[in-house]
């Protein structure tokens, strides 16, 4: 340790250390508020919806039209200086089925915001939950966890961490070890943010294709919060402990099985801009020790930090990235899904072939739990609603538990990630869920029978 602090200078040190404190504190260290457990960046973002509050959807609308509206006009016109802004180049000029999906989710927005239009589109289960429940509290989590984000990446804390949990990261999931930050900082707050940070890491480098798709849809884990008012929907708040032991239990089968198959395994081990894998940022050299390698990384990280100003800078990028990239994909596409999922017999129609499977599971009212089951990928909140009319308590607790670990929903994590430039499709999300489905139940199932 002595040689670390003759090779580094204070000023050096202590832009490892205040930054990277202030990050884990606002990110990583849960806190009680409101009667539920989540992080600080959580609730500085319920602040401003509270404080916005009925301003909110109108300011999202217009966010939205902007979005569709720019990417429109840039893509009929694409003016010179615009080739010169590359980040508003990157923000706007999309592929015309992202500028479709703007479109879409612009039409969806504004229909539900004056309340006109089929009542399929702008009804309180889908075009106007997602305006008046989703998008506001994401727009509040983008904008202070994308500003405040740097303070996790930029100053030398993914580089310690990285380095001592490598060991444990890379031989269970074949995933560096800063990962686990991914999905600690989701356990404790919200995927969303999870999601983030994955992105901006991928964008930059630290993660290869598959490593950022795996993370993507692996560790982008579902909030205590959340869970807990999942498990209070079936009205087994009682049994939260053992509820949560079960999702952990399954989350973790899934997030060593699934990424072993394909479509994840078939992602390419190549970094965003197709260059190959690096092993050599994890290899530790042979005289240090694996704190002082971490440490070693970190310092060298915070000494071309880029001081405030760069700070400043991506903090506002990331926010605007997110929020004009972002929730026009989430109106559009979960607007989308919702339509199907409550006005349209097709997920009851793919939930049938899982009845032979629950029956082998002995899940009690197996036709009933069947209909849960492919629901959950419109939105997760959704099987927890169908399931109330279910008697038995088992098999509540196995379609509460199921709708947590299954993970990718189309009215915000999938939508999140497809609006990324994580590279994965609407088809390989769809396989993905119903590999966790298939890989989560069996554990569910047989943790169920021990508790009832």
């Amino acid at each position: 340790m002595a040689t670390e602090q003759q090779k580094y200078s204070l000023k050096t040190m202590l832009t490892f250390i205040v930054p990277s404190f202030i990050g884990i504190l606002l990110f990583m260290i849960p806190v009680s508020y409101q009667d539920a457990i989540t992080i600080p960046v959580a609730v500085i973002a319920k602040g401003l919806l509270a404080a916005l509050g009925a301003w909110l959807p109108s300011i999202i609308t217009v966010v939205v039209c902007m979005t569709a509206l720019f990417s429109v006009l840039f893509k009929l016109w694409q003016p010179k200086w615009f080739e010169r802004h590359h980040f508003i180049r990157d923000l706007f000029s999309v592929h015309l089925l992202w500028i479709i999906v703007r479109i879409l989710g612009a039409i969806f927005i504004v229909m539900s915001l004056l309340k006109v239009g089929p009542e399929a589109i702008i009804s309180g289960s889908t075009g106007s939950l997602v305006l008046n429940d989703l998008l506001p509290i994401l727009f509040c989590v983008f904008l202070f966890a994308g500003m405040l984000l740097p303070l996790l990446l930029n100053f030398g804390l993914l580089e310690l961490l990285g380095a001592l949990l490598t060991k444990i990261m890379r031989p269970l999931f074949n995933l560096p070890g800063r990962s686990a930050i991914d999905c600690m900082t989701s356990w404790l707050g919200d995927g969303s943010v999870g999601i983030l940070l994955t992105t901006k890491q991928y964008e930059e480098k630290f993660y290869t294709q598959r490593e950022a798709a795996v993370i993507g849809t692996t560790f982008s884990a579902v909030s205590i919060t959340f869970s807990l008012v999942i498990i209070s929907q079936v009205n087994l708040a009682h049994m939260f402990a053992p509820f949560y032991l079960t999702v952990c239990l399954a989350g973790l089968a899934a997030a060593i099985i699934v990424p072993r198959l394909p479509p994840l395994s078939r992602k390419k081990d190549a970094y965003i801009d197709g260059t190959p894998r690096s092993s050599v940022a994890e290899l530790k050299p042979t005289d240090k020790s694996l704190l002082g390698w971490g440490l070693d990384l970190a310092m060298q990280r915070a000494q071309n930090s880029g001081g405030v100003k760069q700070f400043l800078n991506e903090g506002v990028k990331n926010a605007v990235d997110m929020i004009f990239g972002v929730l026009p994909v989430v109106m559009g596409i979960g607007t989308l899904a919702l339509i199907v999922a409550e006005y349209t017999p097709i997920f009851t129609w793919l939930g049938m072939p899982f009845i032979p499977f629950l029956e082998l599971l002995q899940i009690p009212e197996a036709a009933e739990a069947s209909k849960t089951i492919v629901v959950g990928f419109a939105d997760m909140f959704i099987p927890s609603i169908l399931a109330a009319s279910i008697e038995s308590d088992m098999t509540r607790f196995v379609i509460a538990a199921m709708s947590v670990t299954q993970l990718i929903y189309m009215s915000e994590v999938g939508a999140l990630l497809l609006g990324s430039k994580i590279p994965v499709n609407f088809a390989e999300l769809f396989m993905i869920f119903i590999l966790r489905t298939l890989i989560t139940l069996p554990v569910i199932a047989g943790m169920a029978h021990l508790f009832f």
